[in-house]
C-alpha cells in the first residue's frame, strides 16, 4: 500500500468515499447476482457510452454529456490514461459514481486491463467497484504464440482464468472478456473464448461479445453461429460498425517479381450503420438469447480527431464530436425500438 493510500484510508475514505459506496451499496445489495434480472426490471436494455471516447474531459463533463445525448450509463476507463487510474481506484472510483449518479446515469460497468487475479491493482479495483454496487468489468487481451498450438494454449491458460473467476466470486463482480480479431487474438473467433470458459460459472466470468470485431471474423455467417454459441456466456455487449475498404499492395517478397500488386481487405471503422454489420439481425439472436447485461457504444472511426483513441485533448469542435455520436445512438435506439428491446 503506498503512503498515499494509507492517508487516504486514515482520513479522507470514511468521510468522502465511505459515504459514496453506503449509498451504493443499498441501492445494489451484494446478495443475489444483477445480471441475473432483467437489464432494468421490465426485459429493455439499458445503453452505455465508453468514457473512452471522452477522456479529454473530466467524468462530470463526460456524464453530463452522454445523459444529455440520451444514454443510461456509462462504461468507465479504469486503466492507465482512463478517467480512473488503477493505483488511485480506492480514491477516485467513489467519486467518479457519485459523480455520474448524481447526473443520473449508472456506471454499467468499467473497462480494465487486467488480464489475469494477479494483474497489478487487480484486487483493489474489483474490491472497490463491487463495494459501489459495480457488477461488471472488461478485462482481456490474451494471446496466442504461433508456435504452439491452439488447443495446447487453450488448455494452459485454464488456470489463469480460472484463479480470475475465483476472484471475482470472491468480490461477487463478473469479468467480461472483450473479444477482438486479427491474427493470433484469442476470442477472435469466439468459439476458442467459449471453450476457455467452459466448465466456469458464468455468473464470475464470461465474454464482451463485440458485433463488430466478431463480423470481421466471421462475416457471412460466423457471427450468427458464435452469437448463438456464446448465449450462456454473454454477459455484455458493445457496438461499433466497420467497411471493407480496397487496398492494393505489392505482392509478398516471396513471390515472383513479375507478380502484380494484389487487393486487400482491412476493415475500416465507421458511423453505425453505415457499414456491414447487421445490428437488426444481431439484436434478433440477442433477443432470442434471452440476454440483459450492458450495452457498450463505442466510436472508433477516425472523425472524432483522435479522441476515439482516448486522446485526452480534443482536436476538433465538441458538438461536432456530439453530433456524430447522436447519429450512432439514434440508429440504435430505432433498431432496438422496432423489436420492442428498448423503452
Amino acid at each position: 500500500m503506498t503512503e498515499d493510500s494509507v492517508r487516504t484510508k486514515i482520513s479522507r475514505r470514511s468521510l468522502l468515499s465511505g459515504a459514496a459506496i453506503t449509498g451504493a451499496l443499498h441501492a445494489f445489495p451484494l446478495t443475489g447476482f444483477a445480471q441475473d434480472l432483467p437489464a432494468n426490471g421490465t426485459g429493455k436494455l439499458k445503453l452505455s457510452m465508453f468514457s473512452k471516447l471522452l477522456q479529454w474531459t473530466d467524468v462530470k463533463e463526460a456524464a453530463a454529456i452522454a445523459r444529455d445525448l440520451g444514454f443510461d450509463a456509462l462504461d468507465l476507463t479504469v486503466r492507465p490514461r482512463g478517467h480512473v487510474l488503477p493505483e488511485r481506484v480506492e480514491i477516485d472510483l467513489p467519486r467518479a459514481v457519485e459523480t455520474a449518479r448524481k447526473a443520473g446515469l449508472e456506471i454499467s460497468m468499467i473497462s480494465t486491463e487486467i488480464m489475469s487475479s494477479a494483474s497489478p491493482y487487480a484486487e483493489s479495483i474489483l474490491k472497490t467497484a463491487s463495494q459501489l454496487g459495480i457488477r461488471n468489468y472488461r478485462w482481456g487481451g490474451l494471446t496466442y504464440k504461433p508456435a504452439k498450438g491452439i488447443a495446447e494454449q487453450i488448455h494452459e491458460f485454464k488456470p489463469q482464468v480460472r484463479a480470475l473467476a475465483e476472484l471475482n466470486r470472491e468480490h461477487n463482480i463478473c469479468g467480461m472478456y472483450h473479444t477482438h480479431s486479427g491474427p493470433n487474438m484469442i476470442g477472435g473467433p469466439i468459439w476458442d473464448l467459449w471453450l476457455l470458459l467452459q466448465d466456469l460459472d458464468s455468473r464470475w466470468i464470461g465474454m464482451n461479445y463485440d458485433i463488430g470485431h466478431a463480423t470481421i471474423e466471421g462475416g457471412y455467417g460466423g457471427w450468427q453461429t458464435s452469437a448463438r454459441l456464446a448465449k450462456d456466456s454473454m454477459r455484455g455487449i458493445a457496438l461499433k460498425d466497420f467497411r471493407w475498404p480496397s487496398k492494393t499492395k505489392a505482392a509478398p517478397p516471396d513471390i515472383h517479381a513479375s507478380a502484380p500488386p494484389r487487393a486487400v481487405y482491412e476493415p475500416e471503422w465507421c458511423p453505425i450503420g453505415e457499414g456491414v454489420v447487421d445490428f437488426r439481425g444481431f439484436f434478433e439472436i440477442v433477443k432470442q438469447n434471452g440476454f440483459s447485461g450492458p450495452v457498450q457504444m463505442h466510436f472508433e472511426y477516425p472523425e472524432f480527431g483522435g479522441a476515439e483513441n482516448g486522446d485526452t485533448v480534443l482536436r476538433i469542435p465538441s458538438q461536432q464530436l456530439i453530433a456524430a455520436v447522436r447519429k450512432d445512438l439514434t440508429y440504435i435506439r430505432g433498431v432496438l425500438r422496432d423489436l420492442n428491446l428498448v423503452a
